[in-house]
């Protein structure tokens, strides 16, 4: 899987000190929207002095790192300030910002960029600098303007940077008479001016020149190779766009490349090289990239927009959504006074814990157990199960029964004992923490944890690798209740749905029909129970194991020191501990509980008709492409092409939102049995807990509803929906950098076209194919093309599990259906856009400063997506686990398959990225 906003883009961002909580001088500054900012009641001179450094570390940071702003452009500087009895800057930040609305440049302090070269300079200095020839900044005090200029009251300015200073002024009082500003030039400055404005001539003569025919957004600039000159193919003459779309985007594209690699022996590097070094992982995360970066942009869009949201809005959805919101960041202090207390109740509703308090193996049961933590509170343990489209007849609902959850993310983080030794203790100390704080005694604890640990590492040994689910056909197993008895005798089935499906009316009878999963799991979970359910001790490993599922389930939603017990396992996994801004994280849930809610904010504030239109012509040109390459796929027989092509043409979309959300009484509907309160923030999420497990029961005799959403609009991902044969593409994922009307239209295709080529693939790949145009999981291959096409799959799952990164190795069997989505997303997404140059008859115009052809930026767009930084840790995690490939190889592994990139990069046969021996699948 995968209008105007009150969110400014980042341009730059530099860190002069890494915070986990920002704290703000409650009597220095005002701050909101994390990117206002004015002085109350201190002078300006004190507040300038400890500015000033920092202007000059940001000044000497562009430098350092080659990056410049765009001529002409005025910019937003937002800086923090900690809470000390000396105030320092621990951050600083350049926005993009656009004042020609004079409310929204209301107490904004902003910067003017007057004259930028982004060549380096030598006028006798010991080092040439980068950027700036001539480089000022102005910072005002003054708000309410539309821009600002030395001229007025309480400017800043920062002069020329050279090798050894900065010069700083300050200027306080009446406008300066210009002759004398040109009096204080130094000799260097009026020469570079002089410079300026003779350059300036001559570009305007050539723009005035008669012959041109270029439009007042191009300008004509010689040719410069992308790598080297056996390597471009760019045609000298070529007009260059000169849009302010355009300049911003090529400035994004030229910081992230390393033009010094080689595009042939790693593409990967030679795309996001600079990006890697200047975004190591932030303090907080695990990983950090593209997808990441629009996230964040998204988060502040919706927590803007569900501030400005009034408490008398007639909206219910949005002020529920709003309520749990503020119940998250606890403006009252709520959660921490009830400390562990309302879990220490939920314990006690699911009927006691040997760990916590007092506890009677002798009147437990099982199934009462399972009902309870299963039935009323929708947790997870030794099994799961739920309502869910049929594959064999995907018009119906129907139950299906599947594995139980595992604590760690995968087995083999049990059974590794040697290698997870490290790992395990962690968890241990974890899980001893929690039960600590809950009232257990430490070493009792610690003891009964590791006998829990010692249960699930049962439950893992036969639980199934990940890699062998992948046959969809071999996995489903449809029986009756009487026959699930028979299989899984542990508790009595009938009784245990019927514990559920009385919440609705339902009455649930033995010969109702279920689909497992997984029926060895069962037949081993039997025989595990029948051992364990011989003794009073592991009667109590049973319980103890099933209620820490819940317990750990939620201990988010208690106080801080729970929290906190999790940092220890969280770095241990993922090689960092977290700490995200509290606002980040209640955004993030208030997502889960009510992001249809928090949706219907977010497309009012960014997404429009237009865009939604674009995407749908792109989806539409990229499946034909798709289509139109069936006919060189030599391994699939004639009657399945034209099953396949069936297949494709009744695939369906859904782009950005769904309606009801623009319609207040179906949003309202949706969560009209959800309640909300002020300061119940735990209490807020069990009834969460209940009110989506009544969802999905409710839905059993229901028809599937072909266009529910199963992703919020907000999201940046897609999915592809095998029982639907559908896409999705939430309008989160439909921004910039991955899509944007102003963008060229190399970039929409190289980022978001693969992203919808690589969904679209997704109905083709070794478990899409095996679901018919209708949804319906059967086979409509014939046996012949299914064994070539294995053969083929062969190919792919070699070349990955050939991929290592910190000496491990990825799963190219596990992996497979993503590596095949995007090898063929991305030759569907290119082919569609080489069929667009092809008709419009003309080649569009180039990025200033980007030395590449139109279909080379393509392929640098589409890299540039997958720019990311990882944990050590979190990388090994991602190995283990997901059925991704790191990054690194979801761009070179699908360009190295591809001729047309090698032709496009004039990549010789042999080099890393253009082997001999190619997987072609689609």
């Amino acid at each position: 899987m995968w209008s105007t906003s009150r969110y400014y883009p980042t341009i730059f961002n530099i860190q002069i000190n890494q915070i986990n909580d920002l704290k703000i001088h409650s009597k220095l500054v005002y701050y909101a929207d994390d990117t206002v900012l004015f002085v109350n009641g201190n002078s300006w001179d004190e507040v300038f002095s400890y500015i000033q450094d920092d202007l000059r570390k940001i000044i000497s940071w562009l430098c350092a790192n080659n990056l410049f702003l765009n001529l002409d452009k005025t910019y937003l500087l937002t800086y923090y300030i900690t809470n000390s009895n000396q105030p320092d800057i621990t951050s600083l930040h350049i926005h993009e910002h656009d004042c020609s609305n004079p409310k929204s440049c209301t107490y904004l302090t902003s910067l003017k960029i007057v004259k930028s070269f982004d060549c380096a300079v030598s006028d006798g200095d010991t080092q040439s600098r980068p950027l700036s020839a001539l480089f000022r900044i102005y910072l005002t005090r003054t708000p309410n303007a539309k821009y600002y200029n030395h001229l007025q009251d309480g400017a800043l300015q920062a002069q020329r940077v050279t090798a050894s200073s900065t010069h700083i002024r300050f200027y306080a009082g009446k406008p300066k008479n210009p002759w004398t500003m040109w009096q204080n030039r130094t000799q260097l400055e009026k020469i570079l001016i002089g410079l300026c404005v003779f350059n300036f001539l001559i570009v305007t003569i050539m723009y005035l020149n008669p012959m041109s025919t270029e439009s007042c957004d191009t300008v004509v600039y010689p040719t410069v190779p992308a790598y080297e000159e056996s390597h471009s193919y760019v045609n000298t003459g070529q007009e260059y766009c000169m849009k302010e779309s355009c300049v911003t985007t090529a400035a994004t594209i030229i910081k992230s490349m390393d033009t010094k690699s080689d595009p042939c022996h790693d593409f990967y590097k030679y795309a996001c090289g600079q990006w890697i070094k200047s975004n190591p992982v932030p303090d907080g995360r695990s990983m950090w990239g593209m997808f990441n970066e629009l996230e964040m942009k998204n988060q502040l869009i919706v927590k803007n927009a569900l501030e400005a949201t009034p408490l008398n809005t007639s909206i219910k959805a949005e002020l529920k959504a709003k309520m749990y919101f503020t119940a998250c960041m606890d403006p009252n202090n709520t959660i921490e006074t009830l400390g562990a207390q309302p879990l220490i109740d939920l314990i006690d509703q699911i009927g006691g814990w040997n760990i916590s308090g007092l506890w009677n193996s002798t009147k437990w049961n099982l199934q009462t157990t399972l009902e309870i933590v299963h039935n009323n509170y929708n947790m997870v343990g030794l099994f799961s199960w739920m309502v869910g489209e049929d594959d064999r007849n995907s018009s119906r609902h129907i139950i299906q029964i599947d594995e139980g959850a595992l604590t760690l993310p995968t087995r083999d983080l049990y059974l590794n004992v040697t290698a997870n030794q490290k790992l395990l203790d962690t968890y241990l100390d974890y899980m001893t923490t929690i039960g600590t704080l809950l009232g257990g005694e430490p070493n009792s604890t610690r003891i009964q944890m590791k006998h829990v640990i010692e249960f699930e590492t049962r439950l893992a040994r036969f639980t199934e690798p990940e890699e062998d689910k992948r046959d969809e056909e071999k996995a489903y197993h449809i029986m009756s209740i009487t026959e699930l008895q028979i299989l899984a005798p542990f508790i009595k089935w009938n009784e245990y749905f019927n514990s559920a499906f009385r919440k609705v009316n339902r009455k649930i009878f033995p010969k109702e029909n279920v689909v497992v999963y997984s029926p060895s799991f069962l037949t081993n979970l039997t025989q595990l129970i029948n051992e364990y359910s011989k003794s009073p001790e592991n009667k109590t490993v049973i319980n103890n194991y099933l209620v820490w599922q819940t317990v750990r389930t939620v201990t988010p939603y208690l106080s801080k020191v729970f929290r906190d017990a999790y940092k220890g396992l969280r770095k241990a996994l993922l090689g960092s501990e977290g700490g995200e801004e509290p606002w980040r994280y209640c955004i993030s849930d208030t997502n889960n509980v009510l992001g249809f809610a928090l949706g219907a904010l977010y497309v009012r504030e960014v997404f429009h008709g237009q865009s939604k239109k674009l995407a749908e012509e792109m989806i539409n040109e990229i499946k034909t492409a798709f289509k139109d390459n069936f006919k060189n796929l030599h391994w699939m027989d004639k009657e399945t092409l034209i099953e396949a092509e069936q297949k494709a043409d009744a695939i369906t979309d859904m782009i950005g939102f769904p309606d009801f959300i623009m319609d207040s009484d179906q949003l309202d509907e949706k969560y009209r049995n959800l309640t909300i309160r002020n300061d119940e923030y735990f209490s807020n999420n069990i009834r969460a807990i209940k009110f989506n497990l009544l969802q999905y029961l409710n839905k059993l005799d229901q028809p599937v509803n072909r266009t529910k959403w199963s992703m919020t609009p907000q999201t940046v991902n897609a999915y592809y929906t095998p029982t639907k044969n559908q896409i999705v593409f939430p309008a989160g994922i439909l921004q910039a950098p991955f899509f944007d009307q102003k963008q060229q239209s190399s970039i929409n295709y190289g980022a978001m076209g693969v992203v919808m080529g690589h969904e679209l693939t997704h109905a083709f790949d070794d478990q899409g194919r095996e679901f018919d145009r209708f949804g319906n999981l059967h086979q409509w291959w014939n046996n012949n093309t299914i064994d070539r096409f294995k053969k083929e799959t062969d190919c792919m799952i070699k070349q990955y599990s050939n991929y290592k990164v910190n000496n491990y190795n990825i799963n190219g069997k596990r992996t497979l259906g993503e590596n095949i989505a995007d090898n063929g997303g991305l030759k569907a997404a290119y082919r569609a856009y080489i069929k667009l140059l092809d008709e419009k008859m003309v080649q569009p115009n180039r990025l200033p400063a980007v030395h590449l052809t139109t279909q080379q930026l393509f392929f640098v767009s589409f890299a540039q997506v997958w720019c990311s930084s990882s944990t050590e840790e979190s990388l090994k995690l991602q190995i283990e686990k997901d059925l991704h490939s790191p990054s690194q190889f979801r761009v070179n592994g699908p360009l190295s398959n591809f001729r047309e990139f090698s032709e496009v990069f004039n990549c010789q046969i042999g080099t890393p990225m253009n082997p001999s021996n190619k997987c072609n699948i689609w």
